[in-house]
């Protein structure tokens, strides 16, 4: 009898975010968990879809757990982005969470029209944003069920 755990595989999470300093914020706060996490970053509207449709250099790509979007990114703003993952029948199922500086309601009212998961406005210090991006994976891929 094997008395050794089965082997899981990363939990694929996507970011899709042009901040340099946000991604490593994001990065940092999930240092050292790779055996658990596995972050993927895109820094624009174009790469997230290529990514998520696994076209041209993501043409291996794994399908994410979990997708952070910011809204306000280059080529494809977050919006545009939102609106085709949660309307395309392969990807709605994904929770999206937007993560973006915005607090606009506008922004918000028009995220969850869109289907968001959760939208989340980025904290201004780091320790705080550590904190809610460990929340944000914590719930998603451990205390909510999903398909």
């Amino acid at each position: 009898m094997n008395s050794e755990a089965p082997t899981r595989q990363p939990v694929e999470i996507l970011l899709v975010e042009d901040n340099p300093v946000d991604v490593l914020v994001t990065e940092e706060a999930l240092q050292g968990q790779d055996e658990i996490f596995r972050l993927t970053v895109v820094q624009d509207g174009k790469d997230a879809l290529d990514y998520l449709y696994r076209r041209g250099e993501y043409g291996n790509a794994p399908r994410p757990n979990l997708i952070l979007l910011d809204l306000n990114i280059p080529k494809k703003d977050g919006r545009e982005i939102l609106e085709e993952i949660k309307g395309e029948p392969l990807l709605w199922d994904i929770p999206v969470i937007v993560l973006t500086t915005s607090e606009s309601e506008a922004d918000i009212a028009k995220s969850y029209r869109l289907h968001a998961n959760c939208f989340v406005t980025k904290p201004a210090h780091f320790d705080e944003y550590l904190r809610v991006v460990r929340s944000i994976v914590s719930f998603w891929l451990f205390t909510a069920k999903l398909p």
